[in-house]
């Protein structure tokens, strides 16, 4: 008994410095230039945590209040991997590279993942189209546009206040080719709701917040992100350290 006491918490720290090696060790980013556009190819995501699911569940908030620094490129890889990483690569048409964190109706994966990064070391600010297969982010506007994304969102000053923002726009004929209007109404919303989610508790594991906005005006946001004219503006959420 007298060594079983001993034992017990030298295999908690073993296993807990184990469950730290699991998290990404290095916020390096590799930087280059693909067609004309700024290219960052994020650090690797890591699928060990120090903090349970259950935890995560029980502290999760919308948080609203961020300081404007404190995030890191591997925050960012890990939450952009949360939202729609690739989990199994896959090679086929419907799937486009392989399934995802987050669950879709059919395989049909209708979201598009953007970063628009304001302060985020290593990461010149502007927005980035995110690349799950790749798990990279392509500039597609090389201005920093919190503040004419507040402005557009009612000014919600939390928008501008964030590091960076995850937002999500649609293609709807990825998926009503397949379920029309269905797809449309429900399987889209349903799709968001999923990967939000997955937003939201990675954010709150790595010691961040978030908070889903949903009110603004579309055609002011659709002109701020610069989208194409197929997607169609859904979400966007603010990733900060809370104050």
């Amino acid at each position: 008994m007298k060594y079983l006491k001993l034992l017990v918490p030298a295999l908690f720290l073993l296993t807990a410095a184990n469950a730290q090696e699991q998290k990404p060790q290095t916020d390096k980013i590799m930087k280059s230039t693909e067609e004309g556009k700024t290219v960052y190819h994020l650090p690797a995501p890591s699928t060990k945590g120090t903090v349970s699911l259950e935890e995560t569940l029980n502290s999760r908030r919308s948080r609203r209040n961020f300081h404007p620094d404190g995030v890191t490129p591997a925050h960012l890889s890990q939450i952009l991997w949360a939202a729609y990483g690739i989990t199994r690569p896959m090679e086929a048409p419907t799937v486009r590279g392989g399934l995802r964190t987050a669950p879709s109706a059919g395989a049909r994966y209708p979201l598009e993942i953007y970063a628009v990064v304001g302060n985020v070391p290593g990461i010149d600010p502007g927005v980035y189209r995110y690349d799950p297969k790749a798990h990279k982010i392509t500039m597609t506007n090389p201005e920093d546009v919190r503040k004419e994304l507040t402005a557009a969102a009612l000014n919600q000053k939390m928008i501008n206040d964030a590091p960076f923002s995850v937002f999500f726009s649609a293609i709807y004929e990825r998926i009503t080719e397949r379920y029309g209007d269905r797809g449309r109404d429900r399987y889209v919303c349903m799709d968001l709701g999923h990967s939000a989610q997955n937003v939201y508790l990675q954010a709150e594991a790595l010691g961040l917040g978030t908070c889903a906005i949903g009110a603004f005006t579309d055609s002011k946001v659709t002109e701020v992100m610069q989208l194409p004219e197929n997607e169609v503006p859904l979400y966007i959420m603010p990733i900060g350290r809370s104050k």
